[in-house]
Parts: structure tokens; sequence; C-alpha cells
């Protein structure tokens, strides 16, 4: 196998680092966030970060950049305290990857792509169209991240919905039929395939299957 150390690291070129460092770390969740401005402009951008950090309250977090340029997610999240999460399909990966493009403040990458605004009733801030996970959000708290100047955010969340056909009967969702795709760095987009389902680990006793 190749072995890079930390020193080899500093001495590569920073795009070729950033793909290296970016894609070791194994496949990761792609969804656009969706926020609205105070002044009612919509903004939709990716996020690779998203996480899962408990069910019971439900809770998730994502990481933001240095704020030393302008971030419109992390600012319409702050000043309305609300956003979507949405799950990209294949179908939306060109469109979904557009939105890293370093648009001006204020500019809608809805009306940058053919990425099209969900409103549901009762909900001030859009989704996307299309996408068959959807999670309405409420920011919670912040961490500051010394070590590379990024935030921690925390939201809960407030409202999920989903396409019907991806729930098995114990609630558990099976992305995979919804044509869900994950990241392998910074821009390789991948169409996961569900290969097995197991039973809740114990000690001593022998993992079986529970997929149907």
């Amino acid at each position: 196998m190749t072995a890079i150390s930390q020193d080899d690291l500093s001495k590569l070129e920073k795009v070729e680092r950033l793909n290296l460092i970016n894609s070791c770390t194994g496949y990761k969740s792609a969804n656009l966030i969706a926020t609205k401005s105070l002044v009612g402009e919509s903004n939709v951008a990716i996020f690779s970060s998203i996480t899962h950090l408990g069910s019971n309250p439900a809770l998730i977090g994502f990481m933001v950049r240095p704020t030393t340029v302008p971030r419109d997610t992390y600012k319409n999240i702050k000043d309305t305290g609300h956003f979507t999460v949405n799950h990209v399909t294949e179908t939306m990966i060109v469109d979904a990857h557009h939105t890293s493009a370093n648009y001006e403040s204020g500019v809608s990458e809805f009306n940058k792509t053919n990425l099209e605004e969900e409103w549901k009733e009762g909900i001030s801030v859009p989704f996307t169209k299309g996408s068959p996970v959807q999670l309405y959000c409420k920011y919670v708290n912040e961490y500051y991240i010394k070590e590379n100047d990024t935030i921690h955010i925390i939201a809960s969340i407030e409202q999920l919905f989903f396409d019907e056909n991806l729930r098995h009967e114990d609630g558990w969702l099976q992305i995979e039929k919804g044509n869900v795709v994950a990241l392998n760095g910074l821009d390789g987009y991948c169409l996961p395939k569900l290969i097995d389902r197991f039973e809740y680990a114990r000690i001593d006793t022998p993992t079986k299957s529970i997929f149907k």
C-alpha cells in the first residue's frame, strides 16, 4: 500500500491534497440545504457533512467552512432559525453539484439550476422538489472549531417527509429505493447498493440477517 505521512501531505499541491483527504475517509451523505433570507431570497447549497447526532431528541449536525467570506446558508440559518435538508438523487447530481459555485451573496441557486423550490403548508423555508427524503430543521446551537476555523451547527428535526415506498414496517428507510446518491470526496457521486441488513448485535450470539 502507498504510505503518505503528514510531512508528505504538507508538500502536496493544494488540489491534490484536498482531493486525497476529502476522499480517504470514505463515502459521505449528499444533501441540499435550502434556506430563505430575511428579505425572502431563497438559497440552496450542497453539503457532504450532515450527520446523525441522536434520535431522542432527533438531532443532526453539519459543518460550516470559515466565515471569512459570505456564507448565505449560515447567515440565513442564524437569521431565521430554520432550514431544510434534502437528499440528492441520481437525476439531480449535475444541478446539485452546481450549487457549490461561488455566486454572489443574494443570488439564488434555484435560479441558476434546474432545481425547483417546493413549499409546504406552515413552513416558511423551501424544500427541493423531487427529493425523496426531506427534513425541516431548527437551529439549536453551534460550536466553534478553533483548529481549522470552522463551525459545527447542531439542529433539531422538526418535521420529516419521505416517500412512503422507502419505509419498512420497523420504520427503517431504504433510501436506495429513492436512487439517493453518496459522495466520494468533493465531486464523485455514487449510487450505493444495499448488501444486507442485520439484527441488533449481542455478545456471544451469531449475527443474523433481517433483510427481506
